[in-house]
């Protein structure tokens, strides 16, 4: 009997950071109506669910990682009952519908901060992390804060510090409390209630700090230019024990329904990540593998190392994932070029396990430059090199003004991409060269061969360390693929599996038989070959 498969792991994931991909009504901020009208244009794509960044009410001091009402959506992205009609209208034509969850802090303007503050024998007091001030007056701790600076900020009101990892307005919640716990299961529960298919869960991996505040050791491996939070190692305030048993029970919330994904976003080594699927498969169904977006150098070697240990440390049982950009990370197309960020597609989208495409990078988008006087996101805003706006510009539709993002004549909470009139939807829908027929094709393939979905993956030894050369197999279908990570030609030599027919170069350019005992890859070309 075949093995059943649950939608998230035959499945493309795609982020949608809803700021950016389509203003429906003109304030120059895209919104749930505008993701509704570009429905179409998704199934069109070929992926198969929605991710998408939050949507909740926010004073937008993180851009909506900072929460004042888990239950409801924000007016700049519409309404509840806009909501509903993406949840509708995305299940109509097949698409599931993932939300973010954000529930290691809140903003410091949700009820439930304001309570905790207002008075040191409030009943919501202990659902924050509040302490004394260190003997000299001081932070308890010398924790910082990503955002830079300490991790701790004084209350005058009741004469003690409260922690943000994050932003100053975004409080930690205290998920030492079960009645904290409880509160964010049920706004789980009022999500699922409305068809959401599963939740993307911010900063997994940080809910739990130390309980005996101890001080973070210094990063003896910090150099300057990292950013200044790294000059700590995060020992007492990442991954800590007890965070299983946290995980176990979302987990268990979504189990209540039917086949509901979890997915955690969590940067930690593979060893500690992989912790995450749970000894017995019971917590994250996927916790996400952001090591090709990691990496330091892009190469065909460390990347066949990267897919070796990660595979090996797999859980029996557990399912992979892999994700090339988000909206914390430098697109890929910047990284690495737009021509291997070719190979880098179809490395994504054959490899073994669950993929998640960042709005836009089907395009072949890169980063915009952005004025110091246009920066919003406060990351950046004292220190521009960090600023992750340059990768939440605008998705780029068309050659229209502000590249179809809105009604013309409105201007976008961010510019548009000065080479949006090349690289769009129209123009590259148009062209059969394209990097967005690449993607499409691609998706296109792992929907039509479970190989590519289901089936188990062999990585072939060869010679040239320039390329990565592995094989999908399921039942009798054979898909080799191979990836020069160069921009010269290489020659990979593969006599052991005689010939093969290329059913999809990234140039789409070239098909037919090839005989694989020397096999040409063109400088930046990969190649999907069908095996007899």
């Amino acid at each position: 009997m075949p093995q059943h498969h649950p939608w998230w792991q035959t499945s493309t994931i795609y982020q949608i950071y809803p700021r950016s991909f389509h203003d429906s009504n003109g304030d120059g901020v895209g919104d749930i109506p505008g993701i509704v009208s570009k429905l179409d244009y998704l199934t069109w794509l070929g992926v198969d669910a929605l991710w998408l960044s939050p949507i909740y009410p926010s004073p937008m001091a993180d851009f909506g990682y900072d929460i004042s009402d888990y239950t409801n959506v924000h007016p700049l992205f519409g309404s509840l009952t806009d909501m509903d009609a993406l949840i509708q209208q995305a299940h109509q034509r097949n698409l599931k519908v993932i939300l973010d969850f954000v529930p290691n802090h809140t903003s410091d303007e949700h009820s439930w901060f304001q309570m905790s503050r207002s008075s040191r024998d409030n009943p919501k007091r202990d659902w924050y992390i509040w302490r004394d001030p260190a003997p000299d007056g001081g932070p308890p701790t010398n924790w910082a804060s990503t955002f830079g600076g300490p991790a701790w900020q004084f209350d005058e009101l009741t004469g003690q510090y409260y922690l943000h990892l994050f932003d100053v307005k975004q409080p930690d919640l205290n998920w030492r409390n079960p009645e904290v716990r409880q509160a964010m299961y049920d706004v789980l529960h009022f999500w699922l209630k409305r068809g959401i298919d599963g939740f993307r869960i911010d900063v997994l991996w940080l809910l739990l700090k130390d309980d005996q505040f101890r001080d973070n050791p210094p990063n003896p491996d910090w150099k300057p230019g990292d950013p200044p939070y790294a000059t700590q190692r995060d020992i007492y305030t990442a991954d800590q024990p007890g965070i299983h048993d946290i995980v176990r029970e979302m987990r268990a919330t979504l189990d209540e329904y039917s086949e509901r994904v979890m997915i955690g976003e969590i940067y930690l080594p593979v060893h500690r990540l992989v912790r995450y699927y749970g000894e017995h498969l019971d917590e994250a169904h996927l916790p996400f593998n952001f090591q090709l977006v990691s990496m330091p150098t892009w190469e065909a070697q460390a990347v066949q190392q990267i897919v070796e240990t990660y595979e090996a440390a797999l859980p029996a049982g557990a399912w992979p994932n892999w994700v090339l950009g988000n909206h914390d990370q430098s697109r890929i197309a910047s990284r690495i070029g737009r021509e291997q960020a070719r190979v880098a597609q179809m490395l994504l989208l054959t490899l073994r396990g669950s993929p998640t495409c960042y709005y836009g990078d089907e395009l072949g988008m890169s980063n915009v430059k952005i004025p110091v006087e246009l920066i919003h996101d406060p990351q950046g805003k004292d220190n521009p090199q960090y600023s992750r706006d340059p990768y939440r510009t605008p998705m780029q539709w068309d050659t229209g003004s502000n590249a179809g993002f809105g009604p013309s004549g409105t201007t976008p909470w961010l510019p548009v991409a000065d080479d949006s009139q090349n690289y769009n939807v129209s123009v590259e829908q148009e062209d059969s060269k394209s990097f967005l027929t690449l993607v499409r094709s691609l998706l296109s393939l792992r929907r039509t061969l479970p190989a590519l979905t289901i089936g188990e993956l062999r990585i072939i030894a060869q010679s040239n360390p320039n390329c990565f050369v592995y094989l999908r197999q399921n039942g009798d279908q054979h898909y080799l693929v191979a990836l020069n990570f160069s921009g010269e030609e290489q020659l990979v030599a593969l006599p052991e599996q005689g010939t093969g027919r290329v059913l999809l170069s990234t140039s789409l350019d070239r098909e037919g038989e090839h005989s694989l005992s020397e096999l040409r890859l063109r400088a930046n070309e990969g190649l999907l070959i069908e095996l007899p």
